[in-house]
C-alpha cells in the first residue's frame, strides 16, 4: 500500500506545473485571437467607443468562463489507504443515487451514482479507484440534457471498467450532454490506473455515472456537491 502511495506522489510531482488542461489549448488560443480581432474591429469601426467597451467587457467575461472551464487542478487524494474506496470522478452535483439495471456490460442490477457537471465546474475526470482497466468502449448516441434520466443510456458515452486489487469490477461512464460534443478518454485496456490520475475530459456540460456492486456502502446523497478526486462516493 505504501508503494502505491509513493507512485501516486511521484505522478503528482510530475504534474505540478499543469494549471490549464491541454484539451483547452486550441479553444483558448483561437478564442483569444477571435476576441482580439472582434474588439479591434469595434474600436476602429465606431468613433463612439461605447460599443467597443461593451464588446470588450463581454469578450473578457466569456474568455474568463472558458479559462475557468478548462482549469486543471492538481489534487492528491488525502488518504494513503485506498482499499475499497470509490472517489468522485468529477466535480459537480450528485443527481442520482439509485439501484438500476445495467444493460451494456454487467447485465445485472447495480448501484449507480451520477455526478452532473455544469459549465462552471472543472471538466477533467479522474479514475474513481485503483486497479486494472479491463474494458474501454465508446458508444455514439444523442445529445440530450445530461441531467435527464435517459441520458445515461441514450446519449453519446464512453465506458471504462476497472477491476480493483480485490477483484471487484467498477464502471465509470462518461456521458455527453446537450452542449458537450466531445468525450476524451485516456484509459487504455490492460493498463494500471490509480486514484489521482486523469481518466478523461468532457467538453461543456455533461455527467459521469459510476456503477457499483449491490451492497456497496454509499456515502453521498442526491443534491450533494462532489469534488473530483476528493469526495468519497462509496466504500466497497
Amino acid at each position: 500500500m505504501h508503494e502505491i502511495y509513493k507512485l501516486r506522489m511521484n505522478r503528482l510531482k510530475r504534474l505540478k506545473k499543469i494549471r490549464l488542461h491541454s484539451e483547452g489549448t486550441n479553444t483558448l488560443v483561437y478564442s483569444f485571437v477571435g476576441f482580439a480581432i472582434l474588439c479591434a474591429i469595434m474600436f476602429f469601426l465606431f468613433e463612439n467607443k461605447v460599443p467597443f467597451y461593451i464588446t470588450l467587457g463581454l469578450c473578457v467575461i466569456v474568455y474568463l468562463i472558458l479559462v475557468n472551464f478548462f482549469r486543471c487542478p492538481i489534487r492528491l487524494f488525502p488518504q494513503e489507504d485506498t482499499i475499497g474506496v470509490i472517489v468522485a470522478p468529477a466535480d459537480g452535483k450528485v443527481v442520482v443515487v439509485e439501484e438500476v439495471e445495467e444493460h451494456e456490460y454487467f447485465h445485472d442490477r447495480r448501484m449507480m451514482v451520477s455526478i452532473f457537471m455544469s459549465l462552471t465546474n472543472v471538466h477533467a475526470n479522474w479514475f474513481p479507484c485503483d486497479g486494472i482497466v479491463t474494458k474501454v468502449a465508446h458508444q455514439n448516441g444523442r445529445f440530450k440534457a445530461a441531467w435527464l434520466p435517459k441520458a445515461s443510456t441514450e446519449n453519446e458515452r464512453s465506458m471504462v471498467v476497472i477491476r480493483t486489487p480485490e477483484g471487484i469490477e467498477v464502471m465509470a461512464r462518461q456521458v455527453a450532454g446537450a452542449m458537450a460534443r466531445r468525450i476524451v478518454t485516456y484509459a487504455k485496456e490492460g493498463e494500471e490506473c490509480f486514484i489521482d490520475e486523469h481518466m478523461g475530459f468532457i467538453k461543456l456540460g455533461s455527467r459521469v455515472d459510476v456503477y457499483l456492486p449491490l451492497g456497496t456502502k454509499i456515502l453521498v446523497q442526491v443534491g450533494q456537491k462532489a469534488v473530483g478526486n476528493e469526495t468519497i462516493l462509496a466504500k466497497l
